[in-house]
């Protein structure tokens, strides 16, 4: 199944649906409400137009708590029992919902930058002003394994720091990285990438 075009789905979560601390980042959360209810107005058996569809049965938004939606991302993700993953890039604008999804799929969390080992995934959080994305993505190819992937998270068409298509494409090209699937968040669009 496709992940949807940017404008044709959105996350209909309320602002202060998510946690208010970064477990795997180990800051606070910033300008975030505590944690509420999802939508309660919206009926369980119905897909809002507004969800955002992980995969065939998993609608994430309004219709399903916080640990399904991290759980439904991390299948979509790709993230098992045991992976190693790197995330890259990360700051208060990133979506938590994928922390959380590394730490249901995997059992762990992420690991950072300074990590040294091999890894099964590296989730690079990347805006238009953070420089050179092709050299950025042979950077993050270095420690992972030959099975590995590439998640790339960029900002939704039409927002602070998106990149245009072209850009991401030719920058994966360069790279000797191919892409796969998508995912959509709230505000951030994911590209999976494997090497060519």
């Amino acid at each position: 199944m496709r992940a949807p075009f940017d404008g044709e789905a959105a996350d209909v979560r309320p602002p202060g649906s998510a946690a208010n601390y970064s477990r795997s980042r180990g800051y606070p959360r910033v300008g975030m409400g505590t944690p509420g209810p999802l939508c309660p107005i919206l009926a369980p058996t119905s897909r809002p137009s507004g969800a955002v569809v992980m995969d065939g049965a998993n609608a994430v938004g309004g219709t399903a708590d916080r640990a399904e939606e991290a759980s439904a991302l991390a299948k979509r993700l790709g993230i098992g029992e045991g992976s190693t993953v790197q995330e890259l890039g990360y700051d208060t604008d990133t979506d938590d919902l994928v922390a959380e999804a590394v730490v249901v799929g995997s059992g762990e969390d992420a690991v950072d930058e300074d990590y040294d080992g091999v890894v099964d995934m590296v989730v690079l959080w990347w805006r238009e002003d953070d420089g050179d994305l092709a050299d950025a993505l042979v950077d993050a190819k270095a420690p992972i394994a030959s099975s590995g992937v590439i998640w790339l998270f960029t900002p939704k068409f039409g927002r602070p720091g998106a990149l245009e298509p072209a850009d991401i494409a030719d920058a994966a090209s360069t790279a000797g990285l191919r892409r796969t699937t998508s995912v959509t968040l709230q505000a951030w669009q994911g590209v999976r990438m494997v090497s060519r």
